[in-house]
Formats: C-alpha cells, sequence, structure tokens
C-alpha cells in the first residue's frame, strides 16, 4: 500500500468542492457505482467551492440531471439489471485539484481514508466501478492516466483530444463523443469537397485547439490544400486585445477566404468579437463541434456580417431521449425541495453548509432549480452523450453480472472485468446503435451544420454527414445559403487552377501559388504529378498541351488502302501476261520467231521478268522479316538476271551481223568457252553480295519523320549499290541494243529495247532521288511503280509483239522470211 500525505488526507473526506450524491432506493443489491465528472456549476469560479447555489451554471447542471434520470431510468425499469440498483456520486471539476480529489476518491475503498496500490488488479474494490466524465480533453489526460494504473473504467462525454485514444497510456479510457481524429479527417473531406485549397487555421490555446490544428495541418499536407497560416487564439476574454486584433489582421493579409477555428467556445467567443470589431466580412469560417452550436458565439452582436459558417456537430440526440428527460425534469421541478438532513444548517449569506452532508439521487438542496433555463443545443448533445455512457455501464453490468437469465448473480464486480464488458458493448439506445472500437471511441460520425440567419433570429441547418464506417462525406450544398453577392460556394486560392495540359511552376514555399506553362509537345501532364511534364512512350506521342498521350499510327501500305489495290490490279494482269508469254513461247520453241527472241535464254528472261513481278507483292501489308528479307532482293537479282540476259544477247546479235569480219575467231572463242552463261552467273552473283553488303534486311521503325507515326519499312537504306548496279546494266544493255539499230527486222529490237531500257533507267534514277522524301507508306508504292515501269516496257518491247506475231501473223513465223530480210540486209551492208 502506499499512503496519501497527511495534508492531503485531511482534505480527502469530505472533498470541498464535491457534491456527492447518493442514489439507492432500497433494491435488494445497491452498487455505488457511478462517479460522473462535471464541468464547474458555479459561476463565477472564485472562489473555487462557493456555496451560493442560485449561480448555477446550465450547462453542468443539465448534465447532473441527465446523470439522474438515466440512473433513475435504468434502477426503475426490468430490462437492465433486474435486481441491482446504481448509485452515483456528482463531483465538480471548477478546478484541477477537485478534479484529482474526485478521482481519487474513486479510487478509495469502501470503509478506507486512503488509496491503496493494488497487489493484484483481479481483486481491486475501488468506490465506483466506473467514472463519467470529465468534459474537457484537459482534465481527461489525468484522470485517465490515473484511473488506467486501476484499469477502472472512464467514459468522457466531451474529452475529445485524439492523444486520449492511445491505449498504451490510457488503456481504461472510453468516450461517448467521437474523437478529434475523426473531426480532422471530417474537416479536411469538407475542405476538399468545396475545393478549398487556401485556407488559414486558428485554434485555441490549450490541448484540445492546439493538438486540433496540429494534426489537421499535417492531414491537409498529404493533400491538396495548403495552409496560408496557422495560428493560436490567445486566452484574453476581451475581443479587443491587441493580440487579438493582430491575429486577425494577419488572416486579412494572407488573402484567404477560408479560416478553420478549431477552438473550445470560450475562446471562440472573444475571437469573433474581435472578428466583427475589424469588419471582416464575405469570408468562410468552418467551426469545429465545440463552438460550432455554442450561444455564447452566435449571440456576439454583429456576427452575422462575418460570412458564412459551416460546422462540425455532433449527431443529433433522438428527440424521443429529450421529451422523456424534459417531462422528468418537470416533474422534479414541481417536487418540494428538501434538506438530506439536520446538520445543513442555514448561513447568514443565505448558503448552508454542506459539510457532513451526503444527498441521494432523488434529493436535492433547498436553494437548487432543476433545469433552470432552457438547455441549448450544446446541452442536450453533451447530455445525450452522458445519457449513452451510463447506458453503456448498466449493460456492461448487466452481461458481467449474468443478468441475460433474469436475476443478477450477488458476484462482487471488478473494474477490469467491467471495462472488457463495456468495451464489447453493442446495443441500440433510441434508434441509435452504442458501441466501442479497439481504441474505445464510440462509433459516431458527425453532422455537417450550417448557419441560417433568418433575419435577426439564428438558427442551423444540418446540410451533411460524416460517417465513420466507412470514412464518407457528403454534403448536400442545395441546403446551404452562401452569404455572397451570387450566393455560389465561395472561392479560396492562391492561384486558380491550371488549364488542361498546363504544369505548375511553383512560385514559393507553398505548392498552391504556381504559374502556368502548356507541356510541350510529346510530354502529357500527370494529373498525380501537376509540376512536371511527363515525357510520352517511344510508341506514343502528344500535341502541346496535352494530358495524355496516344498510340502512335503505324505507317505502311496495309492491303485495305486502295492505293494497294490500285497496285495489285496492273500487277495481277502484268503476271498473267507473263505466263501466257511463257506457256505461248514454249509451244512454239523451235519456230524462228522465239529463235530469234533468243531461244532458250528468253524462258529464262521471261522468269526473270516474272520474278521480279512478284516482288511487289512483298510492298503491300505490314512488312515482316520474311517480306524484307525477299522482296527486295528478289526484284534486284532478279532485275540483274533479265538484264544480263539482255546484254548476251544483244552483244550475240551484234558480233553475229557487225563484227563477224573483225572479230569472229574471239566470239567463237567466247561462245565455246561459255562466255554468256559465265557474264550472268557472274552478274548475278555480284549483285547478290551487294544485297547481302546492304546490312539487316528486318523491318524498321523510324520514328523522327511525323509526331503521330510510326513509320514501319524494310532495310537499313544501304541498298543503293544494288540500284546503281542495275542502272549501270541497263546503261551496257541500252549501249549494245543501240548498236544494233540496222540488223534486220526481226532482229532489230532497238526502238523497243532502247525505249524500255530508258524507261528502266528513268526510273532506277526516280527511285534513287525519292529515297529521302518517300517513306513508309509512300516508299512502298514508289517501289511497287517503281517495278512495274522497270518491268512493263521491257516485257512490251522485247517479248509482246512476238507473241502477237505468234498468235496473230503465224505467216510471218517462217524460215525463208527470215532468211530473206537476213539477205536483204547483207546486200545493204556490202554497198
Amino acid at each position: 500500500h502506499f499512503q496519501l500525505s497527511a495534508a492531503l488526507r485531511s482534505i480527502l473526506l469530505p472533498l470541498p468542492c464535491c457534491w456527492p450524491l447518493v442514489y439507492s432506493p432500497g433494491a435488494t443489491r445497491t452498487l455505488s457505482g457511478l462517479l460522473l465528472l462535471l464541468p464547474s456549476r458555479i459561476t463565477p469560479p472564485q472562489p473555487c467551492c462557493s456555496r451560493s447555489a442560485a449561480l448555477f451554471r446550465s450547462h453542468g447542471q443539465h448534465l447532473a440531471q441527465t446523470l439522474r434520470f438515466a440512473v433513475e431510468e435504468i434502477n426503475n425499469g426490468s430490462a437492465l439489471l433486474p435486481n441491482v440498483t446504481l448509485c452515483c456520486d456528482i463531483h465538480d471539476t471548477c478546478s484541477d485539484a477537485a478534479n484529482l480529489l474526485a478521482t481519487l476518491r474513486a479510487l478509495v475503498r469502501s470503509g478506507r481514508r486512503h488509496v491503496e496500490a493494488p497487489g493484484a488488479l483481479r481483486q481491486y474494490e475501488p468506490r465506483a466501478v466506473a467514472v463519467i466524465g470529465p468534459d474537457s480533453s484537459r482534465l481527461a489526460l489525468s484522470t485517465a492516466a490515473i484511473l488506467g494504473v486501476f484499469l477502472v473504467p472512464e467514459i468522457s462525454y466531451e474529452a475529445s483530444l485524439e492523444t486520449l485514444s492511445l491505449k498504451r497510456f490510457y488503456p481504461s479510457f472510453l468516450r461517448t463523443i467521437p474523437s478529434d481524429g475523426q473531426q480532422v479527417k471530417a474537416i479536411a473531406l469538407l475542405l476538399q469537397h468545396f475545393r478549398w485549397t487556401w485556407v488559414a487555421l486558428v485554434g485555441s490555446d490549450n490541448t484540445y485547439g492546439r493538438d486540433g490544428i496540429k494534426a489537421l495541418y499535417e492531414l491537409l499536407a498529404t493533400t491538396e490544400v495548403c495552409v496560408a497560416y496557422r495560428g493560436v487564439i490567445p486566452a484574453t476574454k476581451d475581443g479587443s486585445s491587441p493580440e487579438l486584433h493582430k491575429l486577425t489582421q494577419i488572416l486579412m493579409d494572407s488573402r484567404v477566404n477560408v479560416t478553420v477555428v478549431f477552438s473550445n467556445r470560450r475562446n471562440a467567443q472573444p475571437f469573433f468579437e474581435a472578428v466583427v470589431q475589424r469588419n471582416m466580412t464575405g469570408m468562410v469560417w468552418v467551426g469545429s463541434e465545440d463552438w460550432s452550436l455554442a450561444q455564447t458565439v452566435w449571440q456576439v452582436p454583429g456576427i452575422q456580417n462575418i460570412g458564412s459558417v459551416v460546422g462540425i456537430s455532433v449527431e443529433q440526440a433522438e428527440p424521443t431521449v429529450l421529451k422523456r428527460l424534459q417531462s422528468w425534469a418537470n416533474a422534479k421541478k414541481r417536487a418540494v425541495c428538501g434538506s438530506a438532513g439536520s446538520t445543513a444548517e442555514p448561513r447568514g449569506n443565505g448558503a448552508s453548509s454542506i459539510e457532513g452532508v451526503q444527498l441521494n439521487c432523488t434529493q436535492h438542496r433547498p436553494e437548487c432549480q432543476l433545469l433552470a433555463h432552457t438547455p441549448d443545443i450544446y446541452d442536450i448533445q453533451a447530455s445525450y452523450n452522458v445519457y449513452s455512457a451510463v447506458y453503456a455501464v448498466a449493460h456492461g453490468l448487466h452481461d458481467l453480472l449474468g443478468c441475460a437469465s433474469g436475476v443478477c448473480s450477488k458476484g462482487r464486480v471488478y473494474p477490469w472485468q467491467l471495462l472488457q464488458k463495456i468495451k464489447q458493448v453493442n446495443f441500440s439506445l433510441h434508434n441509435s446503435q452504442i458501441s466501442f472500437d479497439a481504441n474505445g471511441n464510440i462509433r459516431k460520425g458527425y453532422n455537417i451544420i450550417a448557419w441560417n440567419w433568418r433575419g435577426r433570429s439564428w438558427a442551423f441547418d444540418v446540410v451533411g454527414a460524416f460517417t465513420v464506417n466507412p470514412e464518407k462525406l457528403h454534403i448536400d450544398q442545395s441546403k446551404i445559403l452562401w452569404h455572397t453577392r451570387d450566393h455560389q460556394v465561395p472561392v479560396s486560392v492562391c492561384s486558380w487552377p491550371c488549364a488542361a495540359g498546363e504544369m505548375r511552376l511553383q512560385q514559393n514555399r507553398h505548392r498552391c501559388c504556381f504559374s502556368c506553362v502548356a507541356c510541350p509537345a510529346g510530354t502529357f501532364l500527370n494529373k498525380s504529378a501537376p509540376y512536371s511534364c511527363q515525357a510520352c512512350g517511344r510508341d506514343e506521342w502528344a500535341p502541346a498541351g496535352s494530358e495524355s498521350c496516344f498510340n502512335r499510327t503505324v505507317e505502311f501500305l496495309s492491303w485495305a488502302d486502295p492505293l494497294c489495290w490500285a497496285l495489285l490490279v496492273p500487277t495481277v494482269l502484268l503476271l498473267l501476261l507473263l505466263l501466257g508469254l511463257l506457256v505461248l513461247f514454249a509451244l512454239h520453241a523451235s519456230t524462228p520467231v522465239v529463235r530469234s527472241a533468243g531461244g532458250r535464254l528468253c524462258f529464262l528472261m521471261l522468269g526473270a521478268l516474272f520474278c521480279a513481278c512478284s516482288s511487289i507483292f512483298f510492298t503491300f501489308g505490314r512488312p515482316s522479316r520474311l517480306s524484307c528479307l525477299v522482296g527486295f532482293p528478289l526484284y534486284s537479282i532478279s532485275f540483274t538476271v533479265f538484264l544480263s540476259c539482255v546484254a548476251t544477247r544483244s552483244l550475240h546479235i551484234v558480233c553475229i551481223f557487225k563484227l563477224s569480219r573483225r572479230c569472229s575467231a574471239l566470239h567463237e572463242s567466247w561462245r565455246r568457252r561459255g562466255g554468256p552463261v559465265l557474264f550472268i552467273a557472274c552478274s548475278t552473283l555480284l549483285q547478290a553480295v551487294l544485297c547481302v553488303a546492304a546490312g539487316p534486311a528486318g523491318p524498321r521503325r523510324h520514328y523522327g519523320l511525323r509526331a503521330e507515326r510510326v513509320v514501319l519499312e524494310c532495310g537499313a537504306g544501304g541498298d543503293t549499290a544494288a540500284i546503281v548496279y542495275n542502272a549501270l546494266l541497263g546503261a551496257g544493255c541500252f549501249v549494245l541494243s543501240y548498236a544494233g539499230r540496222e540488223l534486220p527486222a526481226d532482229y532489230n529490237e532497238a526502238k523497243c529495247v532502247t525505249c524500255g531500257l530508258l524507261l528502266q533507267l528513268v526510273c532506277s534514277a526516280a527511285v534513287l532521288s525519292t529515297r529521302g522524301v518517300c517513306r513508309g507508306r509512300s516508299a512502298a508504292v514508289r517501289s511497287a511503280l517503281g517495278a512495274l515501269c522497270s518491268v512493263t516496257p521491257l516485257l512490251v518491247g522485247l517479248f509482246l509483239h512476238r507473241g502477237f506475231v505468234l498468235l496473230l501473223r503465224p505467216q510471218l513465223n517462217t524460215a525463208q522470211r527470215v532468211q530473206r530480210a537476213i539477205r536483204s540486209y547483207t546486200r545493204r551492208r556490202d554497198r
């Protein structure tokens, strides 16, 4: 055991600042179980224990009567604690000392005058099994710390400080008012709902205000809301004090239209008096639950001109409870006030001594006026919290004593047992569900209220609600009458929002003060990172001032493109013509017309042209590795074979008719040693080497041509040598063909062949000159047109007129006609 000092023991009992009330109507079992700690009901507070009963403060009086009503209702009912009677002690907390003494008295065992440190909490029996109160967070910190050591349940009805939720330090603390942590979340959601991003925070100079604005500031730091100023309301009773006027001047200089006032009602009143004196109008004031419905605040003269007031309020009490409480109070008021005993002797100043006097819950002071004033909203809410706390204790006792069977047990009640049961209660109280979370906080939300001035009268409207499970804010803006010229939602921003696609350039330490700059092309503004533009992906693009990136269009000559079909039709017709000529020449292979065309060599030439024309199909559709590996090499090599055949044939004809006398032996040696075949093979091999040396032939993506497109094409740009090589071969063929312009008609191909070769040279030059201009789809069209324009004139010049003779002029396909033409050419040459 530890003993209190002698000085402290001497004043512990009787308590000079307490009005002990014990209720015991004589049931089978009596539990002196409830200790109510009230805010001071004495005004003025000095001396602390003034006994002028006529000066009771109405708020504490209403709370005391609510406790008496709840206890009497439970004792007179049969649903809760059927054979158990609750008793209560009611104490004023008019000072820190009174609060401490009342708390210690709750821990004193019956019949003793000192507090014992329990050897084991399982056998500790204090005077009270539960404590209800006190009202303020400052006083609750000390009572919760002391009672937590003994695990005595304490349920506060007004202490909302979030620190009290820490079970490590306050294991036995519970409350029937939501914690400030939930209130802070509700205010933060309220500011975000109306898009108020430039606000000021002021709080009262106490634990409630300082911790409230600190928690709100830390929470707003994670949102888009910026705090222009954070200050403390000086503890003064005079609204004209220089400190308050300095604070209001700072608010005016901050250029904020919204100010959050996280204060108790005592400090809020002089603050708004100063606001009225400074003529601060047209602003929005967001109020915490302690003052948002306080009569002392809305009665400040001229306060209806300060602007709009939107506040947080505890959920409204059930009207049925208020009516029953008022009926009970009226019945008590009509009762005759009597003294509890003969020891209460009147004094000359009209007060009576309370030393040695103990009043029970049905007795009262002669000078007392029960519910002397009509309760305001604040009294009603706090009274309902006290009412809920009493019922929470009763339900915990009901469960602990096994009263569900109809008869409660006579076992002892230990505080730690009751604490566990109270934490687990979950019951409906007049359409309100009462339960506590793991931190001892009641699962209750807030109402969002807006002040509404109708003429000279004051009223408020419930415009929304904040729920805690889940945490969600709902506001009906149509119910809010804004005190602005256009009656629209006021705006409070440091800088106006940027337009779509504009990033913010921060101007000072506040992230809400910025200038706007449009994001450049190729970048976009992510709404989650408004202070920098992010680059688009390689396959994406974005115009200047964009909020998102778009997929680039992959450009190639699609099979569905009309140009593709425009090229596909002549390509197919040309291939059919080549096939027809091959068949026709094969059927007339031994005729003079076919032999004059090259004999067996003409089939190689026609096959080469067929392959060159077939390469056009590889320019259609999405480029792939196969199409890139086959397309251009097939055309280049096939065309090289054809030009090589044309060159050897032209050389052969020129040598026979024009050089037979000069180099006949050389020509015979060339033919005998397989010169034509060797030339064609070597020329083709050289072209194949050039195609391989051109580099990787896979599809390539080009991103720098157009911002919104990706050009997909084949090759690495090293195929110029192959094109130039074919151009040189074509030039050689052109020279040899031109040299045979005077040959017999069957062998004179200068007119048609030279024209076709000239067109082929022009196409090669066009392809080379447009390589840097035509890319992607246009490059495919260029390649297809180049192939068609190269193959078609050569086919017509070399083979088409021979096919015409084979089909329609068979009389010209005889050996006699050919011999006559040769003799005629020989005679002209000899002359």
